[in-house]
Order: C-alpha cells, then sequence, then structure tokens
C-alpha cells in the first residue's frame, strides 16, 4: 500500500506549485490510476515517490512505514517502478536487462539462482517480450523497449507496481495486453499505480481513478464518479461527451471537433 497524504511540491522558479495538497491510497488489490492533461503533475507524483524532488509538504508511506526511513534496496523490494522515460546506460541483452530487477534479492556479488532464472522467465511471458530475446536493448522498437521494462519490473516481484505510461509506443493488441495483466496483478492482491492518458481503457479496468487539474484532485473515485462531461470538459478544455462502452458498459469520452468559423 502507498499512502500520499496533503503532498505539495513546487519545482524552483516554477510560479505555483506542481503538486498541491494531493492525497490518495493505492491499495492492495486494486488498480489506481492517476489521469489528467499534460502538466496537471501525474509525472511528479512518481518523482516524489522515487525521491527525485523534495517535498514541500504532505507525507508519503509504503506499508504503512515512512518513506524517508527506506534505503535503495527496501524499497526496491517493496516497490518495483516502470518510470515514463529512460535510457539504458549500456547495451544489454534482453535477458541481462531483464535480470537486473533480480538485484534486489541478491547479493553484490552473489550468482544467479534457479529462483532469479525462473522470476525472469516468468516475467518476459507476462510482458510478452518473448520475441525480443535475440536481440539487445539498443535494438528494440519503442513498443518493444517498453515492454522489456515492464518485464523488469515485474521481476523484481515487488508488491507494489507503480507504471508511468507504461503503454506508451504500443500497439491496441500489446496496450490491451498490458492492461488485461495490470487488472490480472491487482486481482492476484498487488498494488497496483498506473499513470495514463488513456481514459477510456483506464474507465474499463481501474479499481479508483484519482483526476489530476493543475496539481491539485479534480475528482476521484470510480470510473462513473470521475468519468462525468462536466468535469472532463472544464479539465481538459475540450468539448466532449460521455457515453458508454459497448462492450462493457464503462464509461467512455468521446472528444468533439471544435466548430471552425
Amino acid at each position: 500500500m502507498i499512502s500520499f497524504r496533503e503532498i505539495v511540491v513546487q519545482y524552483p522558479a516554477a510560479s505555483s506549485p506542481a503538486l498541491n495538497g494531493v492525497s490518495l491510497n493505492v491499495e492492495p488489490g486494486s488498480l489506481t490510476a492517476v489521469v489528467g492533461p499534460n502538466g496537471s503533475g501525474k509525472s511528479t507524483l512518481v518523482r516524489t515517490l522515487l525521491r527525485r524532488v523534495p517535498l514541500n509538504g504532505g507525507s508519503i508511506a509504503v506499508n504503512d512505514r515512512a518513506l524517508s526511513t527506506f534505503d535503495a534496496r527496501q524499497f526496491a523490494r517493496a516497490v518495483s517502478v516502470v518510470p515514463q522515460r529512460e535510457e539504458p546506460t549500456l547495451p544489454l541483452p534482453v535477458r541481462e536487462f531483464v535480470m537486473l530487477g533480480r538485484h534486489p534479492h541478491r547479493g553484490a556479488l552473489s550468482a544467479v539462482s534457479s529462483v532469479d532464472t525462473t522470476a525472469v522467465d516468468r516475467a518476459i511471458h507476462l510482458a510478452g517480450a518473448e520475441d525480443t530475446l535475440s536481440r539487445a536493448t539498443d535494438q528494440l522498437s519503442g513498443g518493444e523497449w517498453q515492454r522489456v521494462r515492464i518485464a523488469r519490473a515485474l521481476a523484481q516481484e515487488a508488491p507494489i507496481l507503480v507504471l508511468d505510461e507504461p503503454t506508451a509506443f504500443l500497439d491496441v493488441a500489446h496496450e490491451m495486453a498490458v492492461f488485461e495483466l495490470l487488472d490480472a496483478l491487482a486481482k492476484d492482491g498487488r498494488s497496483i499505480l498506473l499513470i495514463s492518458h488513456q481514459l477510456n481503457l483506464v474507465a474499463r479496468f481501474a479499481s479508483h481513478i484519482v483526476l489530476l487539474h493543475e496539481g491539485k484532485v479534480a475528482a476521484h473515485g470510480s470510473s462513473d464518479d470521475v468519468m462525468r462531461g462536466a468535469i472532463l470538459e472544464r479539465v481538459y478544455n475540450w468539448p466532449l461527451v460521455v457515453t458508454r462502452d459497448p462492450a462493457v458498459g464503462a464509461p467512455a469520452l468521446l472528444p468533439l471537433r471544435r466548430s471552425r468559423r
């Protein structure tokens, strides 16, 4: 479980906070999605969890323990993260890259165990990355790189999984596969925090949605609570209607064309 309490973050020279009093819980067995327009504070929320930006106010706890009390290995055993942007320092064979997810469970000089190998094989399979195994990380397409990064996070076997725009660069089939995987992991008891622009897929799969706007929570709750035309039009500053997904009955956003004069 992750608890964000009244988080405030203001970047140097910024005229207003990137996050201003944001609170949310990421519960075990749930998929919590944070959505909102560009610049609303979504990725900053992940950076606070990774301690890459300091808090100006509020607190973060992981499994009821203050985030500040975790060392790097303890945090990596509790939380695995797929950041929005990442470039490998050196190209590695895909399997070696995914094996990096096992480092929190191994000593600095310990050999790869059968447990490590099994975890990596399972992670690669779950992420649908088997077709990348013959290549190095610098030989992957954008979508393949996303799947391999997700596999590394899964190999970590942490009970909490945080993903910042994990379906960027993915085609429809792989995008759906990622959402179905996250849904299955949540149902298996993991705590999933997802940052996403894919409102219609989020409405299908998320247990709880938090809508950010200008660093504040504009709405939160179920898809029916958040996916309301009046709320979304105001936040996204674009004409739209909210209808129903004919496949599953979830709310679905349909952006409209602005009339041209």
